[in-house]
C-alpha cells in the first residue's frame, strides 16, 4: 500500500502532529515564558519520505495497570520541531502570537483535508477497478 498512496499516509500524520501542536501555542497564549513551536514541515516531509517503507515500532509500556493501552502514530523527532521566532515578542517572554498561530493552523488543516480527498479518490478509484466499473 505504501506504492499505492505514496507519501500521503505519512503527510496526514504529521499534519495530525502539526495540528496537535499549533493548538497547544495557541491554548498557551497567554501563559508567561511559553515558547510557540511548529514543526519544520521539509525535513518532517524528507525523513518521512526517505523511511515510508519502514514502520517503527511505537514503543508505549504501562506503568498501572489501569492505565489504557495506547496506540498511536510515531512522534515526530524533536530535531523536526522547532521554536518559532516571533514578530513581536511578548514582555512576558510568550512567543505565541495568536494571529499567526490561527493562521498556520487553519492553513494546515485545509492542507489535511485536501491530503485526505486525494486519498479518498485513490481509494474510490481502487473500488471501480476491484468492481469492474
Amino acid at each position: 500500500m505504501t506504492d499505492l498512496f505514496g507519501i500521503h499516509e505519512q503527510a496526514l500524520q504529521i499534519r495530525s502532529q502539526r495540528a496537535k501542536l499549533l493548538a497547544t501555542n495557541l491554548a498557551n497564549a497567554d501563559t508567561p515564558n511559553f515558547k510557540a513551536r511548529d514543526i519544520d514541515w521539509r525535513a518532517a516531509l524528507k525523513e518521512a519520505a526517505e523511511n515510508r517503507h519502514q514502520s517503527p515500532p511505537l514503543h508505549l509500556s504501562r506503568t498501572n495497570p489501569r492505565h489504557i493501552d495506547a496506540q498511536g502514530e510515531p512522534a515526530l523527532d524533536d530535531g523536526l520541531v522547532k521554536y518559532r521566532m516571533p514578530t513581536q515578542p511578548a514582555l512576558d517572554g510568550n512567543t505565541v502570537e495568536t494571529h499567526i498561530e490561527k493562521a498556520q493552523f487553519m492553513e494546515n488543516a485545509i492542507q489535511y483535508q485536501t491530503t485526505l480527498e486525494f486519498l479518498n479518490s485513490k481509494i474510490k478509484g481502487i473500488r471501480k477497478a476491484l468492481k469492474g466499473e
